[in-house]
């Protein structure tokens, strides 16, 4: 079993002048959930190499047990400084693709026409693609085989309106998740905020928000074993 997880390139918050990427417990749960699993993972970012952490995700407050183990381990950290450029990997090879949240992921991956074909290519070969709290948001110009929004119809979740406003960054983002899933028809489910809630429609699966990003992955691995 083969993983690639797509990791943002952007580290600036809109104007604000505060840095932003990744969220890191978005990667270390999923990350731990597949290699505990015995999976081989690779790491993917639009420009390679060490992809930035956004500095709020290791701050006291936000660690859990998998960033801790995540923070201690060389071989995960010499992976997340090595990531391979995202323009040089397809889905070929890999069992599925998982794209860790973070608020970067808005202002790249969703813009990015490599990713989005690959979520596109992804999907239309059978495989699995699962994304977590912004991440959902990067499938908002995919589209379906048939040219429809890639989410019309189906069931999905994402960070939520009122998680991005609870944070205060309604207005920094350049679009807020909910509605650009709804745009597109997608039929959007949530929890509580901060609630761990994940939602799958059949190849797509998608999680809330940071605690759900564990979940999301073992959803995507009993996908995966049931064939």
């Amino acid at each position: 079993m083969k993983i690639l997880m797509v990791l943002t390139s952007h580290d600036q918050l809109g104007d604000t002048g505060r840095k932003t990427g990744f969220w890191l417990e978005e990667l270390a749960a999923p990350y731990y959930v597949f290699k505990d699993a015995g999976a081989e993972i690779v790491l993917a970012s639009p420009r390679g190499g060490r992809p930035p952490l956004d500095p709020k995700s290791s701050e006291p407050g936000s660690q859990t047990d998998a960033t801790r183990r995540f923070e201690a381990d060389e071989e995960a950290l010499a992976a997340l400084e090595t990531t391979t450029r995202l323009d040089a990997v397809s889905h070929d090879g890999f069992d599925a693709v998982f794209y860790p949240g973070g608020h970067g992921p808005l202002w790249d991956l969703a813009e990015d026409p490599v990713s989005i074909r690959l979520i596109e290519t992804t999907l239309a070969a059978g495989k699995p693609v699962t994304l977590v709290c912004h991440a959902p948001g990067v499938v908002r110009h995919a589209k379906a085989l048939d040219g429809t929004p890639l989410v019309q119809g189906k069931a999905v979740t994402g960070f939520t309106n009122t998680e991005e406003e609870a944070v205060g960054l309604t207005e920094v983002v350049p679009f807020l998740v909910e509605d650009a899933l709804r745009r597109n028809g997608g039929r959007f489910s949530k929890a509580g905020d901060w609630a761990p809630y994940v939602v799958a429609d059949g190849l797509l699966i998608t999680g809330q928000n940071p605690a759900s990003s564990g979940p999301a992955a073992e959803r995507l691995l009993a996908h995966l074993a049931n064939g």
